[in-house]
């Protein structure tokens, strides 16, 4: 799979879980897809939120690890 086909991919999933996390008054960016690791930054109230780690890991990591080919794991970046 090209780099690019990757990144549009995980934006999409984002895209979708994206709804839920603006909820919460929070948000996240792609920062970087390197290896199959996705690095995510997370904004708004997701970045100070002491559940943020479950977010990234419980919730985004496994739609990711699910619905793109590649992914390996998603780790948050500052």
């Amino acid at each position: 799979m090209t780099d690019t086909l990757m990144n549009e991919q995980v934006q999409e999933v984002l895209d979708k879980l994206r709804p839920f996390l603006l909820r919460d008054g929070g948000d996240c960016e792609l920062v970087d897809i390197e290896d199959g690791i996705v690095k995510l930054r997370l904004l708004g109230a997701c970045g100070s939120c002491p559940s943020s780690t479950i977010t990234l890991k419980a919730g985004i990591e496994r739609a990711l690890l699910e619905e793109v080919p590649g992914v390996v794991e998603v780790e948050q970046v500052f």
